[in-house]
């Protein structure tokens, strides 16, 4: 099969590289994401690939199926980008990668809550600048806490597991619980009281429309003074602005996150050299107790290979007209 593959990185072509001997496919690499602006690239091939950033909005379908191109193959495993409803009218079809690496996002959600509760990532700046004064680094312990993890798919079990196993007590909210966690000792709660007794809420939850927005003005008023929230998940989960004005009244202690709602036209970029227009992302690089990573939360090289590996079978699947494992399909 021929696959047009956009938003390439050097990481996607070193792992999907390694692995692509082994599968009958031919990756045409295209470093700009898909857009209205870039569809025509996909001319002429049998599908494209796909990451979080390429919005697969109706008028990128409809360019799609006049070029005859009806496989979709995201390498993520979010969907909310694609217009499944417009998806389906048009006959795509469309499958994903839904689990690459539990661990390696869980991991990098307590990496976040670590730095922000010792203060790592200020004292690092000190010492290269020959400052070792430890005055304004005093954290907290995370033994001891109570952690709320929103969302308990593959992801959030792992990142309560790791809570479990720093000595915090542990609280979920999902609609399908997981008798494996409750074994465990993990508590499920209604929404509304695991905000109310969280010293730490972590978000593992896909992007819908019942989550958009999750945490907002009235369900951080719910939370504790000084929480810690923690979002390695979707950016729209949070309401920028609301969580701003609540770092400013200080409802929100610290907040660490690998994701960011207006991302789209930021992040997987060097922007180094440009003068920054997002004033939100502006002004939550201007608190101390904010932590912010690029959407990298994926990015070790098991995850990788999982993805690649994934997303080919993925393509043979589409290939050969079976039955598609890893299918997303519209749903009423």
């Amino acid at each position: 099969m021929r696959v047009a593959f956009f938003s390439t990185k050097s990481y996607d072509k070193e792992s999907f590289n390694h692995h692509l001997p082994d599968f009958n496919h031919e990756l045409t690499y295209f470093e700009p994401k898909l857009d209205i602006n870039t569809v025509a690239l996909a001319k002429g091939f049998d599908a494209v690939c796909s990451f979080v950033n390429d919005h697969l909005e109706e008028k990128i379908l409809n360019k799609l199926s006049e070029m005859n191109v009806k496989n979709i193959a995201l390498r993520c495993a979010g969907y909310n980008q694609v217009d499944l409803k417009k998806a389906a009218e048009l006959g795509f079809k469309i499958c994903r990668v839904p689990a690459y690496s539990p661990e390696a996002v869980a991991e990098h959600a307590l990496a976040l809550l670590m730095s922000l509760s010792r203060k790592t990532h200020k004292a690092y700046n000190r010492v290269r600048e020959n400052n070792y004064s430890i005055d304004g680094l005093t954290g907290f312990n995370i033994h001891g806490k109570t952690a709320g993890v929103i969302g308990t798919g593959a992801i959030g079990r792992a990142f309560c597991k790791i809570m479990n196993g720093m000595g915090c007590k542990v609280l979920a909210y999902d609609i399908y619980e997981s008798d494996e966690l409750k074994d465990l000792g993990v508590t499920y709660l209604p929404l509304n009281e695991l905000l109310a007794e969280s010293d730490i809420i972590s978000l593992h939850c896909p992007l819908t429309s019942d989550t958009f927005h999750l945490v907002n003005k009235d369900s951080l008023a719910q939370m504790k003074d000084g929480v810690t929230v923690i979002n390695t998940s979707r950016g729209a989960l949070i309401e920028t602005k609301a969580v701003i004005k609540a770092l400013k009244n200080r409802k929100v202690g610290n907040l660490g996150i690998d994701v960011y709602e207006q991302e789209e036209d930021l992040f997987f970029q060097n922007r180094s050299e440009e003068i920054l227009q997002d004033e939100q992302i502006s002004r939550l690089m201007g608190f101390p107790n904010v932590l912010i990573t690029g959407h990298q939360a994926f990015l070790t090289n098991e995850a990788l290979a999982h993805i690649a590996s994934t997303t080919l079978e993925n393509l043979d699947e589409l290939e050969a007209g079976k039955e598609l494992t890893n299918e997303v399909l519209w749903q009423e």
